[in-house]
């Protein structure tokens, strides 16, 4: 799973991942039989159990068809592909530059109509897969690993002092248990 995080101005926040991996098994459980579900704060009422596949979210409900999220799911996609040659601290860095892609995904009519007036002055930097704008952008970016035998690494790039140039990384590693 990979995901990044947003602030406005007021310093509210939520959480974007980018895309859960594929899970195995009927009704999208795990093979210790955990159920993955999708929550938000719009949409449906109730929490949506996800079967197997890759998601994307961003600002808006889930799989919400926008160029920047089927852009990041491709591009995610593409890292995951790769994963398997690589040492764990690659594909780690593979992931954040994923979250980190400023190229514009235009045009995007869907983002045009959400976002109305607003978004125009700032479109070419809000249709991105990472988000750089005045007052409003990317300011973490989440990496979960977990292994077959339930290894999780968690790495988090996070903003310091909202400088764009100053950038503060923390990695945890952690077994699940039974």
């Amino acid at each position: 799973m990979a995901g990044h995080q947003h602030t406005w101005q007021a310093g509210s926040a939520h959480q974007l991942p980018a895309a859960a991996a594929g899970l195995a098994g009927p009704r999208a459980s795990t093979a210790k039989g955990d159920v993955i579900c999708y929550y938000g704060n719009r949409g449906e009422p109730d929490p949506i159990v996800l079967t197997p596949g890759t998601y994307g979210l961003s600002n808006a409900l889930l799989e919400t068809p926008w160029r920047k999220l089927c852009f990041g799911k491709q591009l995610f996609l593409e890292a995951v592909e790769r994963s398997q040659a690589l040492p764990k601290d690659v594909l780690i860095a593979n992931l954040l530059d994923v979250l980190n892609n400023e190229e514009a995904q235009l045009p995007d009519p869907a983002i045009e109509d959400q976002g109305g007036e607003y978004v125009q002055p700032v479109l070419s930097k809000y249709a991105a897969v990472c988000v750089r704008c005045p007052g409003y952008g990317t300011r973490t970016n989440t990496i979960i690993l977990v292994d077959a035998d339930g290894h999780v690494t968690f790495t988090e790039r996070s903003m310091m002092d909202k400088d764009l140039s100053h950038w503060e990384t923390r990695t945890y590693e952690f077994t699940l248990q039974n």
